[in-house]
């Protein structure tokens, strides 16, 4: 039988450095969401803001090969995926501040405490994205596990270059509405609450 193991997905360039304007053509922001699983966000944000330039970074092949295939099909030249770990990613992305906006969606699915090492959402992970947004430029990090929830937006206040935009801990609708990721469409199904944190950078 015939294995499929997506090694043509696509990988950023090799090097210390990927200059996101190199990587993707126009002009203007980068629009960037960490993992986009089967894509619904990134197909739904890149037909409405087709202007824009999207990259979207997934650590699953066959879902990075598959919506990076998807995007080019529907005609979205300035939208990418890329299968690539964001932890070991944003590090290497430049120039500073040139994100004018991001999303995080339903991260970290991993419930056992030897798994704590391999969570999304940590202190340096906020703090590579702080760096990437612009001034003035939102980040999404929504979820539908309590727990995980506080943990993030403990993690995401402490950040002296972000701000919460919302008067409490959760914002009732996604700024980037009325595009949604599969997950969040399926929670709203499902009558179950989902915990959106939205900051501004400074």
């Amino acid at each position: 039988m015939h294995i499929t193991t997506y090694d043509h997905a696509p990988r950023l360039p090799d090097g210390e450095i990927v200059d996101l304007d190199a990587l993707i053509p126009g002009e203007g922001g980068v629009f960037l969401e960490v993992g986009p699983g089967r894509g619904a966000f990134a197909l739904g944000y890149a037909a409405l803001h087709p202007e824009t330039r999207f990259l979207a970074l997934e650590i699953r092949r066959k879902l990075a090969a598959q919506l990076d295939e998807r995007l080019q099909k529907k005609g979205f030249p300035r939208a990418r995926c890329f299968a690539e770990d964001a932890g070991l990613a944003l590090p290497r992305l430049r120039p500073d501040g040139c994100v004018i906006g991001a999303a995080v969606h339903f991260p970290d699915p991993w419930w056992k405490k030897r798994h704590a090492k391999r969570l999304v959402v940590q202190d340096a992970f906020i703090t590579e994205l702080a760096r990437l947004l612009a001034p003035g430029a939102l980040l999404l990090v929504q979820t539908d596990v309590e727990d995980r929830a506080a943990a993030y937006y403990e993690r995401l206040a402490a950040c002296p270059a972000l701000e919460n935009t919302v008067a409490g801990m959760y914002a009732e609708e996604s700024p980037f509405a009325p595009a949604r990721s599969n997950r969040e469409t399926r929670a709203i199904a499902d009558g179950l609450p989902i915990h959106r944190m939205v900051f501004r950078r400074r």
